[in-house]
């Protein structure tokens, strides 16, 4: 149970911090290109482990699955939330993205055996969501179809997940996330290369950022990601992420100087109440250990 919980604590706090990141490193390189390079130092990164390790290629039957999940999760996922930013806000586009955890858990009930949706577990996704428009001042606005693009990156990276949890819990971890990691940098570079035209300012920063990013944010992350969502129900691993754009916010505040508002204060207790209701049990236990 600590052990979990730790884990997430931690997953959290380096995915809230990128925040930071990305927002700087988007004023030095097209945003499609930078999670390019993001993804694909990833990606080498992990394959040089697998090297060591030996791991082997996904199987055949496994193949198309860790595809599908590259594309959705890292290709898709990413290419949505910056088209969506052209036309509304970054909050909202925060939002609609972190509304994954209420489209997984819906998916759950149906999908997978044992995750069933209870009124308190939907009380707890949506006041978490809810929260969040508060806590990052997300305002409705700007076009219908960035809206629904904006939304349907959350609808992506739950069903990924669902997959995930489906077809590929008996993946190594290492080896599933190795590959669909490469699967959606390539896609990420292919789309950068025909849509994208802006130029790269390089320097020490950028370079940081890069590294930052690519090793910590993207290959120990989502290592840490798949480990917590293979370890425990879908619903409850992924209601926790909505300390992300809280910790990023937070982060904002301290490192850019961004405003805190009365609201946003608002929107964390929101948030925080929305992920103990998700995870309480009568017993008093947490995301109980499930290996």
């Amino acid at each position: 149970m600590l052990r979990m919980n730790g884990m997430i604590g931690i997953l959290c706090l380096i995915w809230g911090f990128n925040w930071v990141i990305m927002k700087l490193a988007n004023t030095v390189f097209p945003p499609v290109l930078f999670a390019g390079y993001r993804f694909g130092l990833g990606a080498a990164v992990l394959l040089a482990f697998c090297v060591h390790k030996r791991i082997a290629l996904p199987g055949k039957k496994d193949l198309k699955w860790v595809i599908v999940c590259g594309l959705l999760q890292t290709t898709y996922f990413n290419i949505a939330i910056q088209l969506s930013l052209n036309e509304i806000s970054a909050g909202l586009t925060s939002v609609l993205t972190y509304s994954m955890p209420l489209w997984l858990t819906v998916m759950a009930h149906f999908l997978i055996p044992g995750e069933r949706l209870t009124t308190q577990k939907a009380i707890g996704v949506i006041a978490g969501t809810v929260g969040l428009f508060f806590t990052l001042d997300a305002h409705l606005g700007g076009g219908l179809g960035a809206f629904f693009l904006a939304l349907s990156s959350g609808v992506s990276w739950a069903v990924s997940n669902i997959i995930i949890k489906r077809k590929l819990v008996h993946c190594d971890n290492l080896q599933f996330t190795t590959w669909q990691m490469v699967v959606g940098a390539i896609g990420l570079f292919l789309y950068s290369f025909f849509f994208e035209h802006a130029e790269s300012h390089w320097g020490t920063l950028p370079i940081l950022y890069i590294l930052f990013s690519g090793v910590v944010g993207s290959a120990f992350a989502f290592v840490l990601w798949f480990r917590i969502l293979s370890g425990s129900e879908a619903s409850k691993a992924s209601i926790s992420l909505l300390m992300v754009p809280v910790v990023g916010v937070l982060s904002g505040y301290v490192v850019l100087n961004e405003t805190l508002k009365p609201a946003t204060i608002s929107g964390i207790a929101c948030v925080l109440a929305g992920v103990w209701l998700v995870n309480y049990r009568k017993t008093g236990r947490v995301l109980e250990k499930t290996e």
